[in-house]
């Protein structure tokens, strides 16, 4: 299950990565409910906060459903990196952005990003996407790093 390309790999194993997708809105939420307001602590010195880390799917979620989508729709589609850093820039500046909105938008990206893979045919899932760091990979791989970078984030959170 795990493929070349796929920098998460190792927190995905074996496990099935739509299992792991459809299941991380309820761990993520029960994961933040259970720290309260300990949720703005960072993890340790100079890492995000869970509430940061909850920003930061709800931004991959938007960033996954694209690639997903631009992947579905093109011929070697060639994925647009992003530095997660500067996307993280306003979590700390704005209090609109709280672990509750970021739970809230999450769940909904999520549950339409499910929505469409399921749909997915396993012929599809071979389709060739391009990583313009890490080459051609195919279109499972996308899934199944999005598997990872959730239990990879979720054990960060866990740790807390």
């Amino acid at each position: 299950m795990n493929s070349a390309g796929n920098p998460y790999a190792a927190q995905l194993g074996d496990r099935d990565p739509m299992q792991v997708i459809a299941a991380t809105p309820d761990v993520l939420a029960t994961r933040l409910a259970a720290l309260g307001t300990r949720a703005d602590q960072p993890i340790a010195p100079g890492k995000w906060s869970p509430r940061q880390i909850a920003c930061h799917l709800a931004d991959c979620e938007i960033a996954f459903g694209f690639r997903f989508r631009q992947a579905l729709a093109e011929e070697r589609h060639v994925i647009q990196p992003f530095d997660q850093d500067l996307w993280a820039k306003p979590y700390a500046a704005s209090a609109g952005l709280t672990a509750a909105a970021a739970l809230a938008a999450f769940k909904g990206l999520r549950a339409w990003n499910i929505a469409l893979l399921r749909g997915v045919s396993a012929e599809t899932m071979q389709k060739t996407v391009v990583h313009p760091e890490r080459g051609d990979m195919p279109y499972r791989v996308l899934v199944e790093t999005m598997a990872g970078h959730d239990l990879n984030h979720l054990g960060q959170i866990q740790r807390s």
